[in-house]
């Protein structure tokens, strides 16, 4: 495998071929994204007879509801709204502000600070906007998990076999560490405690199909969150 040294940052880093084509393209064009919602998972053949599993999104229609400039806001930027709320359970600074977009209320409202089009207020983004064959990242909420264990939080192997006379320490955590010195324990140490319900995003994810007709995508492998949760794609 080729390795190649880019700047970034003031400084040099190494990326191999598939970074190194994903970096010069997000280079050479500004990218798009969109908001949608996660469908659920599923399978399809490709033309090698493979089968892929794929997970559909319903992504869009999104309205412009916000545009951001460098000389009003410091920096640039497009805010996106998706899916219909109620006006009953909207704000008023939220009613006005929709109102300026001459759009209905949104439940979720997410900036991008690159699109591919200059977009103006009001303006429909669709998934139109991505093909088949692009890369994309996808952004979303991981499932919650509630309060657990370190053997399901971090994959320890609890203490083995009922020998010794032990009988309740299958699953315990174990030492600490921490004795009369330092009499604390470390940050950062893995212990028990709330698991899931993390903002993660999955790279490099393939768009195998577009329905532009029914605002579905299907993208190569799994993204995080249950089914119906919101998601953010990034080009």
């Amino acid at each position: 495998m080729s390795i190649f040294a880019v700047p970034f940052g003031g400084c040099t880093t190494t990326l191999n071929e598939a970074l190194l084509l994903r970096w010069v393209l997000k280079r050479k064009d500004k990218m798009s994204g969109i908001i949608g919602k996660k469908v659920g998972m599923t399978s399809i053949f490709d033309a090698e007879g493979r089968n892929i599993p794929c997970t559909v999104i319903e992504a869009g229609p999104c309205v412009v509801t916000q545009v951001k400039t460098e000389e009003k806001d410091g920096y640039s930027a497009v805010q996106l709204g998706y899916d219909e709320k109620k006006e009953k359970n909207t704000s008023q600074p939220l009613k006005g502000h929709f109102a300026k977009a001459n759009t209905t209320p949104k439940r979720k409202l997410v900036e991008f600070n690159s699109f591919t089009t200059a977009l103006s207020l009001g303006d429909v983004v669709t998934v139109d906007a991505f093909a088949e064959g692009d890369f994309v990242d996808v952004v979303g909420t991981s499932k919650g998990k509630g309060f657990q264990g370190v053997v399901k939080r971090h994959g320890f192997a609890g203490v083995g076999m009922q020998t010794h006379g032990q009988h309740n320490r299958l699953r315990a955590p174990g030492s600490l560490g921490a004795s009369s010195f330092p009499s604390r324990v470390f940050k950062g140490m893995r212990m028990a405690g709330r698991t899931g319900g993390d903002r993660v995003k999955i790279q490099n994810l393939q768009v195998l199909k577009v329905y532009a007709e029914q605002n579905l995508l299907v993208v190569s492998g799994s993204i995080p969150g249950a089914k119906g949760s919101y998601v953010i794609l990034d080009k």
